[in-house]
Protein backbone atom coordinates (compact mmCIF):
# COMPACT_ATOMS: atom_id res chain seq x y z
CA UNK A 1 0.00 0.00 0.00
CA UNK A 2 2.95 2.22 -0.88
CA UNK A 3 1.74 5.87 -1.62
CA UNK A 4 -0.85 5.30 1.13
CA UNK A 5 1.13 4.13 3.66
CA UNK A 6 3.51 7.38 3.78
CA UNK A 7 0.99 10.26 3.21
CA UNK A 8 -0.97 7.85 6.31
CA UNK A 9 2.53 8.59 8.16
CA UNK A 10 2.71 11.65 7.66
CA UNK A 11 -0.76 12.15 8.65
CA UNK A 12 -0.38 10.24 12.17
CA UNK A 13 2.78 12.40 12.68
CA UNK A 14 0.93 15.78 12.21
CA UNK A 15 -2.02 14.34 14.69
CA UNK A 16 0.58 13.67 17.22
CA UNK A 17 2.48 17.11 16.78
CA UNK A 18 -0.51 19.77 16.00
CA UNK A 19 -1.10 22.18 19.05
CA UNK A 20 -3.84 21.50 21.26
CA UNK A 21 -7.18 23.36 20.56
CA UNK A 22 -9.63 23.67 23.96
CA UNK A 23 -12.48 25.05 21.97
CA UNK A 24 -14.93 21.93 22.03
CA UNK A 25 -16.68 20.28 19.01
CA UNK A 26 -18.74 17.81 17.24
CA UNK A 27 -18.16 17.37 13.95
CA UNK A 28 -17.63 13.58 14.42
CA UNK A 29 -18.65 12.39 11.19
CA UNK A 30 -16.01 14.69 9.33
CA UNK A 31 -13.24 12.88 11.66
CA UNK A 32 -14.24 9.34 11.15
CA UNK A 33 -14.14 10.02 7.17
CA UNK A 34 -10.32 11.32 8.22
CA UNK A 35 -9.69 8.20 10.27
CA UNK A 36 -10.78 6.55 7.37
CA UNK A 37 -7.88 7.83 5.61
CA UNK A 38 -5.65 7.09 8.19
CA UNK A 39 -6.92 3.49 8.13
CA UNK A 40 -5.00 3.72 4.54
CA UNK A 41 -8.77 2.72 2.78
CA UNK A 42 -9.90 6.19 1.22
CA UNK A 43 -7.23 6.91 -1.37
CA UNK A 44 -4.43 9.04 -0.90
CA UNK A 45 -4.27 12.10 1.65
CA UNK A 46 -4.99 14.08 -1.09
CA UNK A 47 -6.64 17.23 0.54
CA UNK A 48 -3.82 19.88 1.98
CA UNK A 49 -4.16 20.74 5.17
CA UNK A 50 -6.17 17.30 5.64
CA UNK A 51 -3.92 16.32 8.87
CA UNK A 52 -4.03 19.22 10.30
CA UNK A 53 -7.64 19.73 10.24
CA UNK A 54 -8.28 15.99 11.59
CA UNK A 55 -6.38 17.21 14.01
CA UNK A 56 -7.59 19.97 15.23
CA UNK A 57 -11.04 18.57 15.27
CA UNK A 58 -10.32 15.45 17.52
CA UNK A 59 -8.49 17.96 20.04
CA UNK A 60 -11.87 20.32 19.49
CA UNK A 61 -14.00 16.81 20.85
CA UNK A 62 -12.00 15.47 23.53
CA UNK A 63 -8.93 16.64 24.04
CA UNK A 64 -5.63 15.45 23.81
CA UNK A 65 -5.85 12.47 25.76
CA UNK A 66 -8.21 11.12 23.37
CA UNK A 67 -6.16 12.44 20.43
CA UNK A 68 -3.86 10.22 21.65
CA UNK A 69 -5.84 7.30 21.65
CA UNK A 70 -7.05 7.54 18.53
CA UNK A 71 -3.71 7.49 16.46
CA UNK A 72 -3.12 4.99 18.48
CA UNK A 73 -5.97 2.73 17.69
CA UNK A 74 -5.67 3.80 14.17
CA UNK A 75 -2.42 3.32 13.57
CA UNK A 76 -2.55 -0.59 15.04
CA UNK A 77 -5.68 -1.09 12.06
CA UNK A 78 -3.85 0.30 9.38
CA UNK A 79 -0.72 -1.69 10.45
CA UNK A 80 -2.41 -5.27 10.84
CA UNK A 81 -4.36 -4.18 7.60
CA UNK A 82 -1.18 -3.81 5.72
CA UNK A 83 0.16 -7.07 7.25
CA UNK A 84 -3.18 -8.46 5.87
CA UNK A 85 -2.42 -6.96 2.63
CA UNK A 86 1.01 -7.65 1.75
CA UNK A 87 0.56 -11.06 3.22
CA UNK A 88 -2.64 -12.33 1.39
CA UNK A 89 -2.90 -11.69 -1.97
CA UNK A 90 -6.94 -12.60 -1.90
CA UNK A 91 -7.28 -10.02 0.76
CA UNK A 92 -5.81 -6.93 -1.72
CA UNK A 93 -9.19 -6.25 -3.81
CA UNK A 94 -11.80 -6.91 -0.22
CA UNK A 95 -9.26 -4.02 1.51
CA UNK A 96 -8.91 -1.89 -1.47
CA UNK A 97 -12.86 -1.41 -1.29
CA UNK A 98 -13.27 -0.93 2.77
CA UNK A 99 -13.59 2.90 1.97
CA UNK A 100 -16.57 2.47 0.13
CA UNK A 101 -17.83 -0.34 2.43
CA UNK A 102 -20.60 1.33 5.04
CA UNK A 103 -20.02 -1.70 7.30
CA UNK A 104 -16.12 -0.44 7.58
CA UNK A 105 -17.27 2.80 8.37
CA UNK A 106 -19.79 1.88 11.26
CA UNK A 107 -17.20 -0.28 12.27
CA UNK A 108 -13.98 2.64 12.74
CA UNK A 109 -17.17 5.06 13.75
CA UNK A 110 -17.77 2.12 16.79
CA UNK A 111 -13.65 2.50 17.37
CA UNK A 112 -13.51 5.50 17.78
CA UNK A 113 -15.97 5.92 20.42
CA UNK A 114 -15.06 2.94 22.28
CA UNK A 115 -11.51 4.48 22.53
CA UNK A 116 -13.02 7.15 24.25
CA UNK A 117 -13.07 4.98 27.41
CA UNK A 118 -9.47 3.85 27.76
CA UNK A 119 -6.02 4.97 27.21
CA UNK A 120 -4.34 1.13 28.31
CA UNK A 121 -2.78 -0.12 25.04
CA UNK A 122 -3.62 -3.40 25.53
CA UNK A 123 -7.38 -2.54 25.18
CA UNK A 124 -6.62 -0.38 22.55
CA UNK A 125 -4.88 -2.79 20.27
CA UNK A 126 -7.65 -5.42 21.02
CA UNK A 127 -10.37 -3.09 19.49
CA UNK A 128 -7.93 -2.88 16.42
CA UNK A 129 -7.74 -6.62 16.13
CA UNK A 130 -11.82 -7.18 16.51
CA UNK A 131 -11.69 -4.49 13.41
CA UNK A 132 -9.12 -6.08 11.23
CA UNK A 133 -10.48 -9.44 12.00
CA UNK A 134 -13.76 -8.83 10.94
CA UNK A 135 -12.07 -7.45 7.79
CA UNK A 136 -10.52 -10.64 7.13
CA UNK A 137 -13.14 -13.15 8.09
CA UNK A 138 -15.64 -10.75 6.13
CA UNK A 139 -18.10 -10.38 8.56
CA UNK A 140 -18.22 -6.75 10.11
CA UNK A 141 -21.81 -7.07 11.59
CA UNK A 142 -22.34 -3.99 13.26
CA UNK A 143 -24.34 -5.82 16.45
CA UNK A 144 -21.79 -8.35 17.02
CA UNK A 145 -18.30 -5.63 16.51
CA UNK A 146 -19.98 -3.75 19.13
CA UNK A 147 -20.62 -6.13 21.59
CA UNK A 148 -16.98 -7.73 21.08
CA UNK A 149 -15.73 -4.15 21.11
CA UNK A 150 -17.43 -3.55 24.29
CA UNK A 151 -16.05 -6.56 25.74
CA UNK A 152 -12.33 -5.58 24.67
CA UNK A 153 -12.43 -2.45 27.09
CA UNK A 154 -14.49 -4.17 29.70
CA UNK A 155 -11.97 -7.44 30.08
CA UNK A 156 -8.73 -7.31 32.24
CA UNK A 157 -5.92 -9.10 31.01
CA UNK A 158 -6.12 -11.62 33.55
CA UNK A 159 -9.70 -12.44 32.17
CA UNK A 160 -8.34 -12.76 28.54
CA UNK A 161 -5.55 -15.49 29.94
CA UNK A 162 -8.24 -17.50 31.71
CA UNK A 163 -10.52 -17.24 28.08
CA UNK A 164 -7.36 -18.20 26.06
CA UNK A 165 -6.78 -21.99 28.69
CA UNK A 166 -10.90 -22.29 28.20
CA UNK A 167 -10.83 -21.86 24.54
CA UNK A 168 -7.79 -23.75 23.92
CA UNK A 169 -9.30 -26.86 25.73
CA UNK A 170 -12.35 -26.63 24.97
CA UNK A 171 -12.27 -25.25 21.30
CA UNK A 172 -11.85 -28.69 19.78
CA UNK A 173 -14.79 -30.42 21.28
CA UNK A 174 -16.99 -27.32 19.55
CA UNK A 175 -16.06 -28.63 16.17
CA UNK A 176 -17.26 -32.37 16.91
CA UNK A 177 -19.36 -33.32 14.23
CA UNK A 178 -21.29 -35.95 16.56
CA UNK A 179 -21.57 -33.56 19.20
CA UNK A 180 -25.55 -32.75 20.50
CA UNK A 181 -27.17 -31.99 23.44
CA UNK A 182 -27.83 -35.24 24.80
CA UNK A 183 -23.86 -35.75 24.88
CA UNK A 184 -22.68 -32.19 25.48
CA UNK A 185 -22.91 -32.37 29.53
CA UNK A 186 -21.18 -35.46 30.00
CA UNK A 187 -17.89 -34.76 27.50
CA UNK A 188 -17.89 -31.42 28.77
CA UNK A 189 -17.27 -32.54 32.53
CA UNK A 190 -14.58 -35.02 30.88
CA UNK A 191 -12.90 -32.39 29.39
CA UNK A 192 -13.02 -29.54 32.14
CA UNK A 193 -11.82 -32.81 34.55
CA UNK A 194 -8.78 -32.94 32.20
CA UNK A 195 -8.30 -29.04 31.99
CA UNK A 196 -8.32 -28.60 36.06
CA UNK A 197 -6.35 -31.83 36.70
CA UNK A 198 -3.39 -30.89 34.61
CA UNK A 199 -2.61 -27.67 36.05
CA UNK A 200 -4.70 -24.95 34.76
CA UNK A 201 -6.16 -23.50 38.19
CA UNK A 202 -3.92 -22.47 40.68
CA UNK A 203 -5.65 -22.92 44.08
CA UNK A 204 -3.90 -19.75 44.98
CA UNK A 205 -5.02 -17.40 42.83
CA UNK A 206 -9.15 -19.24 43.46
CA UNK A 207 -10.60 -15.52 44.05
CA UNK A 208 -9.19 -14.16 40.98
CA UNK A 209 -10.13 -17.01 39.17
CA UNK A 210 -13.67 -16.19 40.54
CA UNK A 211 -13.83 -12.13 39.43
CA UNK A 212 -12.60 -13.26 35.68
CA UNK A 213 -15.22 -15.97 35.82
CA UNK A 214 -17.84 -13.93 36.47
CA UNK A 215 -16.96 -11.04 34.01
CA UNK A 216 -16.53 -13.87 31.25
CA UNK A 217 -19.73 -15.51 32.07
CA UNK A 218 -21.70 -11.98 32.55
CA UNK A 219 -20.80 -11.17 28.43
CA UNK A 220 -22.21 -14.76 27.15
CA UNK A 221 -18.46 -16.14 27.12
CA UNK A 222 -18.82 -18.96 29.25
CA UNK A 223 -21.71 -20.80 30.96
CA UNK A 224 -21.45 -22.12 34.50
CA UNK A 225 -22.79 -25.55 34.25
CA UNK A 226 -23.63 -27.77 36.93
CA UNK A 227 -20.58 -30.26 38.22
CA UNK A 228 -20.99 -33.71 40.72
CA UNK A 229 -17.59 -34.83 41.91
CA UNK A 230 -15.51 -31.84 41.79
CA UNK A 231 -13.74 -30.15 44.56
CA UNK A 232 -11.70 -26.83 45.30
CA UNK A 233 -10.22 -24.68 42.82
CA UNK A 234 -11.92 -26.71 39.55
CA UNK A 235 -15.12 -27.34 41.01
CA UNK A 236 -17.42 -24.78 39.20
CA UNK A 237 -17.31 -26.01 35.78
CA UNK A 238 -17.28 -23.54 33.17
CA UNK A 239 -18.09 -24.15 29.61
CA UNK A 240 -17.03 -22.08 26.68
CA UNK A 241 -20.15 -20.86 24.35
CA UNK A 242 -19.77 -19.89 20.54
CA UNK A 243 -20.03 -16.20 21.15
CA UNK A 244 -16.13 -16.72 23.38
CA UNK A 245 -14.73 -18.36 20.95
CA UNK A 246 -15.45 -16.05 18.39
CA UNK A 247 -14.33 -13.07 20.74
CA UNK A 248 -11.42 -14.87 21.44
CA UNK A 249 -10.55 -15.66 18.08
CA UNK A 250 -11.03 -11.84 16.89
CA UNK A 251 -8.33 -11.22 19.12
CA UNK A 252 -5.61 -12.98 17.49
CA UNK A 253 -2.42 -11.58 15.88
CA UNK A 254 -2.88 -11.15 11.92
CA UNK A 255 -0.25 -14.14 10.46
CA UNK A 256 1.25 -13.22 7.87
Amino acid sequence: MGRIDQETDAALAQLENDALSEIPGSEFAEIIGGLLMLAGTGGLWAVVGGASNLALKVRKLAGASYASNLMYVITAVRNDLRTLYDGHETMRKRIESLGSDPRFTEAISALALRAMHTSVKDRLKRLARIVVNGVKDDNLDPESLDDMMRAAVELKEADIVLLQKIYNSQNPMLGWKNLNSDNWHGNIQGIWRAFVDSGNLNSQEHLGYRSSFARLESLGFIQRVENAGMYGVGKDLYALLLEGKKFYEHLQEIAV
